[in-house]
């Protein structure tokens, strides 16, 4: 593990894996760099695979108070640290990615993996979900924001979460929650950011599992058609996630064209 200082002094944590041009893998919500292990280590023959916790995460602090722009510096600090090229994000992780890139953090291309942006036919957010957060978290209730995000947001069943709590992992979750506030914040109303989009130049691969709902599959078709040099990927997997091999393959085929 190594660790860089981001712009307002928050230690970011990270791994890298193999050798090669640089990849950056960016985490969407829930998620700490220990998800992108298995992932990381079937790249690492082609690539330097950077993984890294997002603040208040894993081995990364945070400093109060946030905001989006606080990652996009994160960001900037990791590529600079490791000399990545590429980047790539999964989920909420995606709006990290595309915001740094629209100000400024350069990397010659970019692959994202279903963003979850509300287009005609996904089912409605929570009620007042950002505040139900902030609220579970002010009050001492990270359980609350976790249980919120995983059978509201998400749509687990119930029991399944209720027979995560009181285990070592519901502990871990509820150690992530108060990051959940920045996910959330992250993505906004969760509609689709045309004019973000419309920002972002380099070249990007807009992937979606074949197994996840048509709704979630329309938002990356709708997501590539906005941005100005995208290529639309329908890849074979389950919900929201792609098979490992396969996305492997995905990734050297098109980080490796042209080069």
């Amino acid at each position: 593990m190594d660790k860089v200082s981001s712009k307002d002094g928050t230690s970011i944590a990270y791994d890298t894996f193999g050798s090669g041009p640089g990849l950056i893998l960016i985490a969407g919500a829930f998620t700490d760099r220990s998800y992108y292990v298995p992932l990381a280590t079937a790249l690492s023959p082609d690539f330097t695979v950077v993984t890294y916790d997002r603040r208040g995460r894993g081995d990364s602090t945070d400093v109060a108070p946030y905001a989006v722009e606080r990652e996009i510096e994160d960001l900037q600090a990791l590529r600079e640290a490791t000399g990545a090229v590429y980047a790539s994000a999964d989920s909420s992780g995606v709006m990290v990615l595309f915001r740094a890139v629209a100000a400024g953090v350069p990397f010659d291309k970019l692959a994202v993996m279903e963003p979850p942006f509300r287009v005609d036919g996904a089912p409605p957010a929570p009620d007042r979900y950002l505040e139900r957060l902030q609220e579970f978290i002010a009050t001492g209730n990270p359980g609350g924001a976790a249980e919120l995000f995983m059978v509201e947001a998400v749509g687990q069943p119930q029991e399944m979460v209720d027979g995560f709590k009181g285990t070592p992992l519901w502990t871990a979750l509820e150690a992530m929650a108060p990051t959940l506030v920045y996910d959330a914040l992250q993505m906004g109303d969760s509609s689709l950011p045309t004019d973000l989009l419309r920002k972002i130049s380099t070249e990007t691969l807009a992937i979606h599992s074949t197994g996840s709902p048509a709704w979630m599959q329309s938002a990356v078709a709708t997501t590539a058609a906005a941005l100005p040099n995208a290529h639309l990927a329908a890849l074979d997997g389950q919900f929201h996630q792609v098979s490992q091999d396969v996305l492997v393959e995905a990734f050297k085929d098109f980080f490796r064209s042209g080069s």
